[in-house]
């Protein structure tokens, strides 16, 4: 039994060794999952150190903060069940030892004083480890790892609650140094001597001093920086409009201005007459630092907290943005023109504009609602019955303004445009309501001879702007030339040959030319002259010259020995864009290129020859040629000498009579268009004479075009004027000399010109295109509209330190250039602007200025309970660093190494930061254990 029973055992042993008999080599020093992890996080800190910040760059480190000299990256690691991120925080470069409050330091870098450093956590919704065995594996493995590695880099694990940002660390200094770090925070209740500089300076005193000694009468040297950061105030909800008390009256017409009764940042913007901004600029935050102070007692301390900020080293300003300037949705003109692209894309769904205000058009959607009849009466009244006469546009628009074919800013239909923008929600019933009514007033305006509001009377037609423009200026051309017709006096004054004809001066007689360059004396000085010599005509009747301008310089008529007369003519009539396109394509459809100008200008050369005939009752068609084309007389070489035509004198008055010379190829030709139209001109001068532009019928052809104009080609219309109207509003900004803001201004207009192409021709071939690179140009507009404000901001606010609103201005740009141009500005990686400017010496007076002191009707608290006070206002965040220093020799913080005896250590450092609601505390001790 016993035999057989070893037996078996025997057996059950073999059998067991030979399962577990390995093929290899086992190494036991792997035999733990903790020494397992330790290996792994030895090996990603031994990658990290080998490449180097350069090569983790490459590698697509990613970068911290707006400086863009601190950088992370990351790994994954598994312990047990449980996934965690380590994270290698490094700098690329710094000169020298970095400024505590210079803003540019990350939040670890500032309670530890650390410069490279790594975070290891766990990857859960906390980010944080809640137990605490946990966070001493985690920590102690890391530690280990990086002593292997030979790497001094700190290591440090996030603990508690994620709303205490409490840290646990540890660093390895060498063979003999260690640094521990440890921080916590206190959310409420913060005890009353922690509020002060002294109780913060016995609490860093006791984590060295003896538990015996007296801290508040010990002398004990330690150094000592600190930053009090205070917020401007916010504006008094109470201040009002000077005067506005005694102004106000219950009339309809002062409802409006009393409503708005509170002065706004913007009031006195170009853009404030359509809306209201919201100011980028919520406040500013003045910094000013202590550094390197050195304090024996508690007694320094209390006396430093009633030592004025003004006194402080350095002053450091930061303003406080809106969260809306950096992503946020604001209304401005960019988000209306989205609207009225959103109108655009809608037009080409009907063929009048009525249709989109026809009952079977509506619906209950509230993005279709369309304004109560109080705000479109309001409207037309501003448009038509408040719109002064204009005498000329102004000047001040920007120099590629011109390059959008729109219409002036201070125009009629500019004005209906931007009015468009704020008209209800500027959905497409919206604008068609608008339109209709606009069309009307602009009837009524036609049929009772009432001038056109915002429109120049006088001119000529600028093909420059949109032809909705031309025919609104035509328009007003129009009305004004009906209104003349009625009780208006002829300008043009006849003449009596034989007595007109001989009196003046001879300097005047050398006038020659166009018409207009003679007055109703200048031609008289030749025929005074002949008289004085004696010169006599043949004998003639008294003839009677109508619409005169006066003598064609020393020209004769060739069949009477009379001085040629040049005539008032009629001005070339006005012609809009299409108009100037249909007189083309009817010549293009002649085919006959040589005889272009007959066929163009018919009417006008009939009108010429009429008023020619009227002025010189014995002329010829070779009379009428000198004057009018001298090009096509040949004149003989004796008549060349004595000088012919229309800007050839000789200035002696005794011309060879007949003129010698004949008519060019061209008038000579058989048929010519030129012989039946003077055979069929009639004498009349040109105040007698049919006017070239028929305004009754010009001013109907005007009114039909409105009432039928195509949907899309209106909203084509409105686009581009809405752009180039919002764009010369926003360039009347004042903002100071900045170069940037100018610069980017001049690429706006460039960048509307350019996507606004599509839109001047009469059909869109690609919409869907067009319509989506417009909606592009919006954010484009948005983006430079929000710098435009916060350049206007700035001026305003900083107006006597102009060196600090121009760098603010130059930091915040290259901060927000990167984002410019996307549809969605900061994205996932959006991060807040906090930037710094130092405040100079000489600018110091201006910043104090932004913080008065605290009035009974502001809601400021009533007791105090920290010091420090800036023209009696309290630091929103103080922060302050503590450290102790001690020599490196003599005592246990000794090494062997010789090289570094001599060199001090910090032994203690404790970083304070918070208010009386709150305070943060991180201490590092370095120990030889």
């Amino acid at each position: 039994m016993a035999s057989s029973s070893n037996m078996g055992n025997e057996t059950l042993e073999e059998e067991d060794e030979e399962e577990v008999e390995p093929e290899g080599f086992d190494d036991f020093t792997l035999a733990s999952s903790w020494e397992r992890f330790i290996s792994e996080i030895e090996a990603v800190c031994r990658l990290w150190l080998a490449d180097g910040p350069k090569i983790l760059l490459e590698k697509g480190a990613l970068c911290l903060g707006p400086q863009k000299n601190l950088y992370k990256v990351k790994s994954e690691l598994k312990y047990g069940a449980k996934m965690y991120c380590l994270d290698y925080y490094f700098e690329i470069s710094r000169d020298g030892k970095p400024s505590e409050w210079n803003g540019d330091l990350h939040d670890m870098q500032l309670s530890f004083g650390v410069k490279d450093f790594l975070v290891i956590a766990p990857l859960s919704a906390s980010g944080v480890v809640l137990d605490a065995p946990e966070s001493t594996k985690l920590l102690s493995a890391t530690a280990i790892a990086l002593s292997n590695c030979g790497s001094t880099w700190p290591a440090f694990v996030p603990v508690h609650d994620p709303s205490r940002k409490a840290f646990t660390g540890i660093q390895n200094m060498g063979t003999v140094l260690t640094r521990r770090f440890e921080a916590d925070h206190i959310g409420s209740q913060v005890p009353v001597k922690l509020m002060h500089l002294e109780g913060l300076y016995e609490l860093f005193i006791s984590k060295f001093a003896f538990s015996s000694m007296d801290l508040s009468t010990s002398s004990l040297n330690v150094y000592f920086t600190m930053k009090l950061t205070y917020r401007t105030p916010p504006d008094d909800d109470d201040i009002r409009m000077q005067g506005i008390d005694a102004e106000m009256t219950e009339s309809e017409e002062n409802h409006e201005s009393n409503i708005r009764s509170k002065i706004q940042w913007d009031d006195d913007c170009p853009w404030t007459e359509w809306y209201s901004a919201e100011d980028p600029i919520k406040g500013f935050e003045l910094s000013s630092a202590w550094s390197n102070k050195m304090i024996k007692s508690s007694s320094d301390m209390a006396e430093l907290e009633n030592t004025s900020s003004y006194e402080a080293e350095t002053w450091l300003l930061c303003p406080f943005l809106s969260p809306n300037l950096d992503g946020g949705n604001t209304v401005g003109f960019a988000s209306q023109l989205c609207l009225l692209v959103n109108a655009l894309h809608i037009s080409f769904e009907a063929q009048f504009m009525e249709d989109f205000i026809s009952v079977e058009k509506r619906t209950s959607d509230a993005l279709d609602a369309v304004p109560p009849p109080t705000v479109l009466d309001r409207v037309l009244k501003d448009l038509f019955h408040q719109g002064a006469q204009m005498s000329e546009y102004s000047m001040s628009e920007h120099k590629s303004s011109r390059t959008i074919k729109g219409a002036p800013l201070e125009s009629l239909f500019s004005q209906f445009c931007l009015h468009s923008l704020w008209f209800g929600i500027c959905n497409i019933r919206a604008v068609a309501m608008l339109w209709i009514e606009f069309v009307r007033e602009v009837r009524w305006c036609w049929e009772e001879l009432q001038p056109l509001p915002k429109m120049l009377k006088y001119g000529s037609i600028d093909l420059s702007t949109c032809l909705i423009h031309q025919k609104l200026q035509m328009l007003a051309v129009c009305i004004e030339r009906q209104r003349q017709s009625e009780d208006s006096e002829p300008i043009f004054q006849d003449s009596v040959e034989g007595e007109d004809d001989f009196s003046g001066n001879e300097e005047d007689s050398q006038l020659g030319g166009s018409p207009t360059h003679f007055g109703m004396s200048a031609w008289k000085s030749d025929a005074k002259r002949d008289s004085q010599s004696g010169v006599k005509g043949p004998d003639s009747p008294v003839q009677i010259r109508r619409g005169s301008a006066g003598v064609a310089g020393s020209m004769m008529l060739i069949n009477s020995y009379q001085r040629m007369h040049a005539p008032y003519t009629q001005d070339p009539p006005l012609m809009t864009e299409d108009m100037h396109e249909e007189r083309l394509r009817a010549v293009e459809a002649l085919g006959n290129a040589i005889n272009f100008s007959a066929q163009l200008e018919r009417d006008i050369l009939s009108s010429d020859m009429s008023a020619f005939k009227a002025a010189n009752l014995d002329a010829v068609f070779e009379d009428f040629i000198r004057w009018h084309s001298p090009g096509d007389w040949e004149s003989s070489e004796t008549d060349k000498s004595a000088g012919s035509g229309l800007n050839q004198l000789d200035g002696l008055g005794n011309d060879e009579w007949p003129p010698k010379g004949r008519l060019s190829n061209r008038m000579s030709e058989k048929g010519n268009s030129w012989w039946q139209l003077w055979n069929d001109a009639p004498v009349l001068p040109a105040s007698e004479q049919k006017s070239l532009l028929d305004p009754n019928q010009e001013g109907e052809k005007i009114l039909h075009y409105l009432e039928t104009l195509r949907p899309d080609q209106l909203l084509e219309q409105m686009v581009c004027t809405a752009f180039r109207a919002s764009a010369d509003t926003l360039n009347q900004t004042s903002f100071g000399d900045l170069k940037q803001m100018t610069a980017k201004i001049g690429q706006l207009y460039l960048t509307i010109t350019s996507s606004l192409k599509p839109l001047r021709g009469n059909y869109l071939p690609h919409k869907e295109e067009t319509i989506a690179d417009l909606r592009r140009l919006c954010v484009v507009f948005e983006n430079v509209e929000k710098l435009l404000l916060l350049a206007a901001s700035l001026h305003r606010k900083l107006s006597h330190a102009p060196r600090l609103s121009k760098s603010i201005f130059t930091d915040y740009f290259n901060f927000y250039l990167p984002k410019m141009g996307t549809s969605s500005v900061g994205g996932d990686n959006r991060k807040e602007f906090d930037m710094k400017q130092r405040v100079a010496g000489n600018e110091r007076e201006a910043i104090m200025n932004m913080f008065p002191p605290p009035t009974a009707n502001q809601s400021w608290r009533k007791v105090l309970s920290m010091g420090n006070l800036f023209n009696g206002h309290e630091p929103v965040v103080r922060e302050i660093i503590f450290s102790r220093r001690d020599g490196a020799s003599g005592n246990h913080y000794s090494t062997n190494n010789p090289i570094n005896s001599s060199k001090e250590i910090e032994t203690h450092r404790m970083y304070i930061c918070g208010t009386s609601n709150d305070l943060r505390v991180a201490l590092a001790v370095t120990s030889s254990d």
